[in-house]
């Protein structure tokens, strides 16, 4: 399956060894709740307010109160009026604003905050970004005595973002895709504590976010917690009720669900039980781990999904050989690719595009095989694939999505919002198959979108509803999955006016410059993959991204030409 560019250097080493942190840079966005917080402080807990602190100073010492992991927020009600301190709630939400704000007396002497707007996190630790990007808000201030205290605080948390960054984890509660053969992240922000395993347990207990609900099954649906999730001799105990004991598909898919969601906190070994008793299920140990569940990985890759690429028209592997068959020979004179793998990880599907005078066509067949005509147009996009379906997708004519199973007829994708907001140039299915992401022309230039497939008993499928993603990023010119919930995309550099690879969360988390350190040119088009290095062409020639540079795919040899590098799926 075919992308388009990495992020910066440092951002995308940070994203090969699976870290997640709080972006120096960010599109404007907003958080609207706070997850439930720890018992015990975190990190550096804010200070009260001083004697004869001014207006000003009273609204800052608010804000930086609100860095503090300590139930209901006690600093932060010393800034407050007495009345106003009873009645502020602190659990309706986090702002995340950024930290070069300003805080100005207005003529009518209220407090007027302004800011960046970076993003919203609600009650379930679901990042959402801003539809605004200014934040502004007035506090009006009294006299408590002799000090200034503020009287009618928004409810919820202003937060500043490296003190969100430092406080919160961000962490991926699992979903399973419509197939049952992968789990889906759903990223999640919580606060750091001893209390995160149980509340990202709760979130799955919830549901997955209204972004991602139409697209996934939850088997912990109908569940809860009897207890608290404990932690001991390295074995993470989770006592669920709710639930029939009885082994059944669902009854694996759960563990399997709870077992991946548990990695994260130190301990491999997981114990599930159901109403205090372990769940028996033949085959699986009473203590399980994510190798007893290796078939559910979010991040499975193929066995033989090395990068391949396109030269003259002919298929190539990064090894320099072209792949078997006619495709291999240039038979076809194909302009871009996609190969599927089998539940083995064997190479079995490639579908390819070419074009003519009279317009593309997309050819599909085996891999090595021949290769026939499945669907024309004005124009094709690159093809893209999945790893849970046998399946092309492509961009027809830039307002057409349209769906190819292997030795089916074409389908058109219903996507209601598309037409509104532009023409589609780039789409890439995530490695899951549940969700697309989707470059779009639209009146502002070329923007990243990502939306949810929605497949209906009827066999319908659709993208309802495309969520525009790094709005600070414009000009994109391509798009990859780098991981599951992870994006790489070529986009203009507002500063220095190139093309340059971002890295960016599935939910519009951190886009982050990841450089081009090592490169003849900008580059034109990338291929990602789980667990596999990028690849990006640029000056007619294939790089890959390892330790930081891009490089020749032959070690002291030159560059390999090609353009529209991909990864099998």
């Amino acid at each position: 399956m075919r992308r388009r560019l990495v992020p910066a250097l440092a951002v995308l080493a940070t994203l090969l060894v699976g870290c997640s942190t709080v972006p120096t840079s960010s599109p404007n966005v907003v958080i609207t709740q706070a997850p439930n917080r720890s018992d015990e402080p975190v990190g550096i807990e804010p200070v009260s307010p001083e004697k004869g602190a001014t207006p000003e100073e009273v609204v800052r010492g608010f804000i930086d109160a609100a860095a503090s992991s300590t139930r209901q927020h006690p600093v932060a009600r010393e800034y407050l009026t007495p009345q106003a301190a009873k009645s502020w709630s602190d659990e309706t939400g986090i702002t995340i604003i950024s930290p070069s704000y300003s805080a100005v007396t207005t003529e009518a002497g209220a407090v007027r905050v302004s800011a960046d707007w970076v993003g919203n996190v609600d009650p379930r630790g679901i990042f959402s970004l801003s539809d605004q990007e200014n934040y502004s808000r007035e506090y009006t201030l009294e006299k408590v005595g002799k000090e200034w205290r503020i009287a009618d605080p928004p409810d919820g948390l202003v937060m500043l973002l490296p003190d969100f960054s430092r406080l919160y984890d961000q962490l991926p509660a699992y979903f399973l895709d419509p197939t049952g053969q992968r789990l889906v992240p759903d990223p999640r922000y919580l606060i750091a504590g001893d209390s995160q395993p149980t509340a990202l347990i709760n979130r799955e207990l919830d549901g997955a976010s209204a972004a991602l609900a139409a697209g996934v099954k939850n088997p912990l649906e109908g569940a809860q917690l009897r207890r608290a999730i404990t932690v001991s001799s390295q074995i993470v105990t989770v006592d669920l009720t709710g639930l029939s004991p009885n082994p059944s598909p669902e009854l694996s898919e759960l563990c399997a669900q709870v077992v991946w969601t548990l990695q994260p906190f130190g301990a491999r070994s997981v114990q599930v039980l159901i109403d205090g008793e372990p769940v028996s299920i033949d085959g699986i140990p009473s203590v399980q781990t994510v190798d007893t569940w290796a078939s559910y990985s979010p991040e499975g890759a193929a066995v033989d999904a090395v990068g391949h690429y396109v030269f003259n028209g002919a298929v190539y592997t990064v090894d320099g050989k072209p792949v078997p068959g006619p495709a291999g020979a240039g038979a076809y004179g194909l302009t871009s690719a996609a190969v599927s793998a089998n539940a083995d990880g064997q190479l079995t599907t490639m579908a390819g595009t070419t074009a003519a005078a009279g317009g593309a066509t997309l050819l599909m067949g085996a891999y090595g095989g021949d290769l026939a005509p499945v669907l024309a147009g004005d124009t094709l996009s690159v093809p893209t694939v999945a790893a849970t379906r046998d399946e092309t997708w492509v961009v027809r004519g830039g307002d057409e999505i349209v769906r190819v199973p292997a030795g089916g007829p074409a389908q058109a994708v219903a996507t209601p919002t598309l037409g509104g907001l532009g023409r589609a140039t780039v789409l890439q299915l995530s490695p899951d198959g549940v969700r697309a992401a989707v470059v779009i022309d639209g009146p502002e230039g070329p923007r990243l979108y990502v939306g949810t497939v929605n497949r209906s008993p009827d066999g319908g499928v659709s993208l309802p509803d495309l969520r525009q993603v790094a709005p600070s990023l414009s000009q994109v010119v391509d798009v990859a999955w780098r991981t599951s919930s992870s994006l790489l995309l070529l986009a203009r550099d507002p500063g220095q006016a190139r093309t340059v690879p971002y890295t960016v969360g599935v939910d519009g988390w951190n886009p982050q410059d990841v450089g081009t350190a090592g490169l003849p040119n900008e580059p034109t088009a990338v291929a990602a993959a789980p667990d596999r290095q990028p690849l990006v062409s640029a000056a007619g020639s294939i790089w890959e991204f390892s330790a930081g540079t891009w490089v020749t795919l032959i070690a002291g040899q030159e560059p390999l030409p090609g353009t529209e590098p991909f990864f099998p799926m």
